[in-house]
């Protein structure tokens, strides 16, 4: 059997903790993590601690010493640049310049003048390097099983007349990234952090680009970064429009999104059975039937495993322009960040129609 590619990850937060190390402990067989980097010794040694129950060698790297030294391992194939949202972009694209393949934490950018800058300056490095580093950005939910099948299931319903997507989060003081500081300076903060989850789910299932949205914003919980809600009406390419309203945090949350269509309805709802968190999908055909399954969580481990599969391939096919697992992709993740960023520009502009920007 073809050796684990080695990955290092870059950052050793919280999600690196809670969901980056599990999730990769759960495919250790598929993958060796061979190092983890942060700003701090300190914060470096903390998630190595953590790594090394799983991966007994990993390595603990800080500081630009570290980072200098990461890039230099010709061993490491793939590193996860899971940081701050703001300081993302330009350490992927440092990364993709040294030939690593990078998994990106979401979401891509801040804003589509980055997401612009960013997507020119990777199409420069692409053209001048033999072996074309893939940027791939980590979005769990075109992952999810349930998604997965949700997508199959709206072929089902027929032609699309309405969609609701309504988010009601639960950002609160007990939330482990309720006092993220990026994530408070953030353009947008937690709407556009939170909120490219929801996006991807809905352009998933839709299957058809927001081409124009209207939106109005507020802020009502002092708490939270303004704004803390929004609600938006789209339009997509096809023609067919639907709502999308976003609660940064309420007292009972519900995350639902819903196609109804010539032939039946589609709806997929997050919730749990047996203590697993996931999703329901449930589908209502023409003549009146329900038929409804749970999918439990699965999106990280899953965008883990084809991020590792490309890059075996990738590195087996040097040159040959390998075509990466295209839910990943850089411009993937730039879309989720346009649509949420028209409807926040038009929440500013007290609802005027704004065009999405295209990627």
């Amino acid at each position: 059997m073809a050796e684990a590619p080695q990955i290092a990850i870059l950052g050793a937060g919280t999600f690196v903790k809670t969901q980056y190390i599990p999730r990769l402990a759960e495919i250790s067989n598929l993958v060796n993590l061979k190092a983890i980097w942060s700003r701090s010794e300190e914060s470096a040694r903390g998630a190595v601690e953590i790594a090394g129950k799983h991966f007994p060698g990993v390595e603990c790297k800080w500081g630009d010493q570290g980072l200098e030294e990461i890039i230099a391992d010709s061993s490491i194939l793939g590193v996860a640049v899971v940081l701050a949202g703001q300081a993302q972009v330009d350490f992927s694209l440092k990364l993709l310049k040294a030939g690593k393949n990078v998994l990106q934490e979401k979401p891509a950018a801040a804003t589509t003048s980055e997401l612009e800058t960013a997507v020119s300056s990777y199409n420069s490095i692409v053209a001048n390097t033999p072996n074309k580093p893939i940027w791939a950005v980590a979005e769990n939910y075109r992952f999810e099983p349930a998604f997965v099948e949700g997508k199959k299931l709206m072929t089902e319903i027929g032609d699309v007349m309405s969609i609701q997507v309504i988010v009601e989060g639960s950002m609160n003081s007990s939330n482990p990234y309720f006092s993220s500081s990026w994530r408070r300076d953030f353009n947008g903060g937690f709407i556009l952090d939170m909120g490219v989850h929801f996006v991807a789910g809905l352009r998933m299932l839709a299957g058809c680009e927001i081409v124009s949205v209207s939106a109005t914003t507020s802020h009502v919980d002092e708490t939270l970064p303004p704004p803390d809600n929004i609600s938006s009406l789209f339009q997509l390419e096809n023609g067919c429009s639907g709502i999308f309203v976003m609660v940064v945090s309420s007292r009972s949350p519900k995350i639902v999104w819903r196609f109804v269509g010539l032939k039946g309805t589609l709806e997929v709802e997050r919730g749990n059975q047996d203590g697993r968190h996931g999703y329901v999908v449930t589908f209502y055909s023409a003549d009146g039937q329900r038929k409804s399954s749970f999918y439990q969580f699965r999106g990280v481990t899953e965008e883990f495993i084809a991020f590792i599969n490309d890059i075996k391939q990738a590195t087996l096919e040097k040159g040959a322009g390998y075509e990466a697992e295209p839910r990943m992709s850089f411009l993937e993740g730039a879309r989720d960040v346009a649509v949420l960023e028209a409807m926040l520009e038009s929440g500013g502009k007290q609802g005027a129609p704004v065009h999405v920007k295209k990627f």
